[in-house]
């Protein structure tokens, strides 16, 4: 899942994107409002962590400007201030959740975590694809019952494999959604990451679940037909 942070300290802001990406996530920041709008109107994010007070343009204003605009997209607002009158004005404005600064790490994500889940159908916690399950909650994989060892990029390539089951998904789709900004368009490198998280998904024996439409893209499924 491919997230924007919008934060202007950048002690708190690496360190988030530090725990985040540690998680499986695609992070971009970005440190002030206008940027932020930007780049949330060019990219296709799953969803924005939003600091309130930012340069340029706060937080209220983008997430009014984001709904104007009828985009969807998850916002969960992060601020130091603790007024009943400053969450109520972010909910208002169109953001789905809020936490205040300090904050516990482990929290942030359960929170962001749980929005993504909402989407437009509330989504399981646990995906299964024949004998593959996936624990989303936990990053924890079996296939056949046996666990399978993935790295966080490997596995966040697989979960959006497994949320989008049985239809194509393009390298431009994947590149969106599980990598971020610093994704070589022009490298191999979605093509490499899928032949590993084959190998380790199709074991000797198993029924393949990983498929290959050549020049299309890759779908995630019990058995080689599909839908686009």
């Amino acid at each position: 899942m491919r997230i924007l942070l919008v934060e202007d300290d950048s002690v708190i802001a690496t360190s988030v994107a530090k725990g985040l990406r540690a998680h499986a996530f695609a992070v971009d920041v970005a440190t002030d409002g206008e940027s932020a709008l930007y780049q949330a109107a060019v990219n296709a994010y799953d969803a924005l962590v939003l600091d309130v007070m930012l340069p340029k343009l706060d937080g209220f204003s983008i997430v009014r400007d984001l709904r104007k605009r009828g985009a969807s997209v998850p916002v969960l607002m992060l601020t130091a201030r603790e007024a009943v009158s400053d969450r109520i004005a972010g909910l208002n404005e169109g953001a789905d959740d809020y936490l205040t600064k300090p904050f516990e790490f482990g929290e942030l994500v359960a929170r962001l975590r749980a929005l993504l889940r909402r989407g437009p159908a509330l989504a399981a916690p646990i995906i299964r694809v024949a004998d593959l399950e996936l624990d989303t909650r936990n990053q924890h994989v079996t296939r056949a019952g046996r666990a399978v060892a993935l790295t966080a990029r490997e596995y966040a390539l697989l979960e959006y494999l497994a949320r989008n089951a049985g239809r194509i998904v393009g390298r431009a789709e994947i590149s969106d959604h599980v990598w971020d900004d610093n994704y070589d368009p022009v490298s191999n490198l979605i093509e490499s990451f899928v032949s590993r998280v084959r190998k380790k998904i199709d074991a000797p024996g198993l029924v393949p679940l990983i498929h290959t439409r050549r020049g299309v893209g890759y779908w995630l499924a019990d058995e080689a037909t599909t839908r686009v």
